[in-house]
Parts: structure tokens; sequence; C-alpha cells
């Protein structure tokens, strides 16, 4: 096994679960069972060729894949499709002439590529709500809990840590829409033949078109899905694929922009993603807490969001009713996405339930600006008690500026209200100007603004999904 290279993303990022619904074995056993709702299908409706017996022969051996015969016959045919059609019929020896009648290759390769990305979508959404109630559960701890808020990363009107989190939940809410959206449009592609003309269905049932238009909706629902695709050449269009990579592209958005602010918040040493007992942070330096899991999250989000260009490379290229050059690609981009955007997820899932908040270190950093912050209030405080205003106005730019001198050239601590005070025109004790003080009086409404958000647009989707929750990430290295 380490001879040749292997998948990181199998290695090390994705879940076991995601991993299967990409395996071989998920993939042959998914044509077998489209191979026996085709026959199934052409029964019920009549074709004379295809009898109980032999669907009942397809059954019994859905699931246990000679691999090796099929292997064996690829190396001779060149064509997996007809390896696994030969294969099937070494052991159904009755039904073999029936296998795959009236299809093309593409009846069971889209129709299963479709499946599984079905599959893959509907786990994704498990994580992703999973990921929303752990944030949103941290959202409301920490929604009264004051912090010294950004905009271009420089100190900014104060906000709250649990208001901060309904920003990242808040595209993740975005993301889940998308979702679901696309979850709801997906169909199967169906049975339409070679050139999606169902030319070949028009031979075996003698031209009776009324039969024929029942063969999809047959197939679709013993699959598990509404509906097929109403048109198609060979293969469904390859616009599907692009649309739902782009839908992993939006978490993998949401998930790196979470990743950078809980970087810089480690950084400041505000908010830290989990460190375990005996986890190294670096090689040269011991002391050192690197944030790698927000950090991994970050460099498989750029992963994700620039495989959005294959299928979108594929659809737009494809000619007329379809062409080969889509097939290569898709089996790298699809399941890589799939399993990248699995990892990040598992990644989310895990720093959110770990992260420190270190509330000490949030209110030095924010006393230390909310000086700078006050002086509106102050100024008005002061005019109330007969000042000028236009006299404050002036004198607090002054102080102000020399305050930030200080602070900036000299490494103090800021002065601002050792000056404020000591300027008998704001007429104002040190104890007054403390008083004004409270990072609580400067949030604004974001301790409601979060308990709004979450009771009333977060809780509704949790509590639809209340048997899907509870999920806990195991993370590999």
């Amino acid at each position: 096994m380490y001879d040749k290279y292997q998948s990181p993303l199998s290695e090390r990022y994705a879940s076991k679960e995601m991993q299967y619904i990409f395996s071989p074995d998920k993939k042959f056993k998914t044509w077998r069972k489209l191979w026996i709702a085709l026959a199934e299908t052409e029964y019920e409706l009549g074709l004379s060729s295809v009898t109980k017996e032999q669907i009942e022969e397809l059954k019994a051996h859905a699931d246990d894949i000679n691999f090796d015969v099929a292997k064996a016959r690829e190396k001779e045919v060149r064509h997996d499709v007809m390896s696994h059609v030969y294969a099937y019929g070494v052991q159904c020896p009755n039904a073999k002439g029936i296998i795959h009648l009236g299809a093309t290759s593409c009846y069971v390769g889209d129709n299963t590529d479709i499946i599984v990305m079905t599959e893959a979508l509907k786990l994704v959404r498990s994580k992703l709500v999973n990921v929303i109630a752990e944030l949103s559960s941290f959202a409301m701890k920490y929604k009264d809990l004051p912090t010294l808020a950004f905009t271009h990363f420089q100190p900014a009107q104060p906000t709250t840590v649990g208001k901060r989190a309904t920003l990242w939940l808040h595209d993740l809410m975005l993301d889940l829409e998308d979702l679901d959206y696309v979850i709801s449009t997906m169909k199967l592609l169906g049975s339409k033949g070679t050139t999606g003309t169902q030319a070949s269905f028009l031979e075996l049932f003698n031209g009776d078109h009324e039969t024929i238009r029942k063969i999809d909706g047959k197939i679709a629902e013993k699959m598990g899905f509404d509906a097929c695709y109403p048109v198609s050449g060979q293969t469904y269009s390859r616009k599907v694929d692009s649309r739902v990579l782009n839908v992993l592209s939006g978490i993998a958005q949401s998930a790196h922009k979470f990743s950078n602010d809980i970087r810089l918040l480690q950084h400041l040493k505000e908010i830290e993603e989990p460190f375990e007992k005996h986890q190294i942070g670096s090689s040269a330096m011991a002391y050192k807490r690197n944030p790698m899991r927000s950090e991994r999250i970050a460099s498989l989000a750029n992963y994700v969001m620039s495989d959005t260009m294959n299928p979108a490379l594929v659809a737009s290229t494809q000619w007329f009713e379809r062409t080969l050059d889509d097939s290569a690609n898709k089996r790298l981009s699809v399941p890589e996405g799939f399993l990248a955007i699995d990892g990040i997820l598992d990644l989310y899932l895990n720093v959110v339930d770990g992260l420190v908040v270190y509330p000490k270190v949030i209110e030095a950093h924010l006393m230390r600006e909310l000086p700078f912050m006050a002086t509106e209030n102050i100024m008005m405080d002061a005019v109330k008690a007969g000042g000028d205003r236009q006299e404050l106005h002036e004198r607090i730019r002054q102080h102000s500026m020399a305050a930030g001198r200080v602070v900036k050239e000299e490494g103090k601590d800021n002065d601002l209200l050792e000056r404020i005070a000591a300027d008998p025109a704001f007429g104002m004790t040190m104890d007054q100007l403390q008083a004004i003080m409270k990072p609580e009086n400067f949030v604004g409404r974001a301790p409601e603004q979060t308990e709004e958000f979450v009771s009333e647009y977060v809780k509704p989707v949790l509590d639809e999904n209340k048997d899907i929750l509870g999920m806990k990430a195991e993370i590999n290295v």
C-alpha cells in the first residue's frame, strides 16, 4: 500500500460514509439495481422476452458482484459496462440475454451518477445541519459577551461574540437553502437510448408510444426518485454536475470565511480552536498552538472552490448529444469535490464543538479601544452639563490624537480618559467617565439580534431536522 499514490482525501480527510458512497461496491451494486429495475419495467409493460424467473435470478445476485470476472473481461473488451454485463450474465445464465436490454451505457453510468450524487448531497446536508446546530448553540451562549468588532480589520464599534457567530451561521443557512433546492431538483436520466430518442424501445415495443412513455416513470419510482429529466441526449445535461459542485463551492466559501476569522481570533488570543493534550503545534517551537484545523478547512475549501471549474468546462464543451471527454474529468472532479467538502464539514463541526473563548483577553482588547468609541457619549453628557459642543469636540479631537500617539509611539496604555478627567472644560470626574465605559452600552442590539435570528430563523430548521442532530466529527489527523 506504500508503493503507489493514494488520495489524501481518502487517507486523511473524508469520512467512511462519504467514501463508501463513491466506492466501486456502491457503484456496481447500483448498476445491478438499475438492470433489475429495467427488466422489471419491461416485464410489467408486457415485453414477452423478459420473464419473472429471469428477474428473480437477477435479484438473487444483486449484491454478490464477481469483480474478478468483470476485471478480467474489461482487459479484453476495454468497456466497463459490457464487462459487468458479462460478469452478471455469468452468475445469471438464464437472464444473461435480457440484461441491459434496450439500454445504452449511460443508462447505468449516468443514472448511478445521479443516485450517488443525491445520496452524497443528503450526507452533506446532514453534516451541514449539525454544524448549524452547534454554531447556533455557541451564538446563544455568547450572545451577551461584548467584543471589539472590526471593519477593514481596524477596531470599530463593539459587537458581541454571539452576534459575530450569527454571521457565520447566516452564511450556512443560505447554503442550506441552496442545497435543499438542488436536492429537490435531482432527477434520473431514465432510459432514453443512444441519442435520447428511445428508438430502441420503439423497436422493442412495436412502436407503442404510450407504453414507452411509461418507462422512465417506472424506473424512477423503482429507484426512489420522483421523475426523470424530460429530455436528454445520450447523457443527462452536464450542467447538473456543475450545479451540484456550485453548491459545494458555496459551503466551502462559508467555511473558509469562518476559518479565516478563527485564525485571526486565535492570533489575538481571544478564541482558539480545540488543541489536544498531546498535540504538537510546531516541530521547532514547542510553545506554539497553531490553528491547524482552521487552516485545513481553508486549504480544502480552496480546492473545492477551484474544482467547480471542472464541471463548468465539461458542460460548456459537450458536443451535440454527447462526447466522451466528460468521463475522465467526472471520475475525478465530482467524487473529490464531495470528499473534500465532507472533510471540511467534519472539521467545521469539530472546531465549533471545541472552541475556547477567553473573556478576559476579549475584555482587555475592547477596553483599550473603548475610550475612543465612547467619546461621543462623553461629549453629549458634558453638553448636558452646560458645555459647548463645538469646543468640546475640538478638545476631544486633540486629546484623542495625543492618546493615540502614546499608544502607538510609546507602547503605553490608552490614557484618553485621564486626559478628559483633567480637562476642566468637561467637568467630569474619573468615576463619572468610568461609569460610561460599560461595554454592554456600546453593542447596540447585538444580543437581541442574535436571539431573534436563532429563534426565528434557525430553530425552526433545527426542529424540522431534529432526527439527524447529534453528529460528532472524527478527525483522523
